[in-house]
């Protein structure tokens, strides 16, 4: 993938992540009987994806409640850091005219891509998943 790609994919995600969280923050949903779910995968099976939850321990990262935000899903901590770091980062890389995050992002994916760190983390993944199912999310 290309730098400029990759920029204008994170930057997307990133803007509808913050897009998602100010609507759920503004629409009061808890008692209103709509369910919010858009998770595909939940909605064809009825049963949680390794994700879900995400952005529900994003929304209570930010608003400092961490021991909840990661008894939901731990993936929101790598979200949340993600969205936090990854708009800074690649707008410091465009107006500095680098590429500090193309390549961290370039050797990240190369570390993950190795047995020693994939099958530990598709391990997490899938232990994360079963938590999920048990949580009933």
């Amino acid at each position: 993938m290309s730098k400029n790609k990759l920029y204008i994919l994170i930057l997307f995600a990133c803007f509808l992540g913050y897009s998602w969280l100010l609507f759920l923050k503004l629409t009061p949903v808890k008692n209103s009987g709509l369910d919010l779910t858009v998770c595909v995968f939940k909605r064809v099976t009825s049963l949680p994806c390794p994700s879900c939850g995400t952005t529900r321990a994003v929304s209570y990262l930010f608003n400092g409640e961490i021991v909840k935000s990661l008894f939901l899903n731990p993936f929101g901590i790598i979200v949340a850091g993600i969205m936090v770091v990854s708009p800074g980062w690649i707008i410091w890389d465009t107006v500095a005219k680098k590429q500090s995050f193309y390549n961290f992002y370039i050797k990240t994916e190369k570390l993950i891509r190795k047995k020693k760190i994939a099958i530990p983390l598709i391990v997490l993944v899938i232990l994360n998943w079963v938590w999920n199912i048990y949580k009933h999310l």
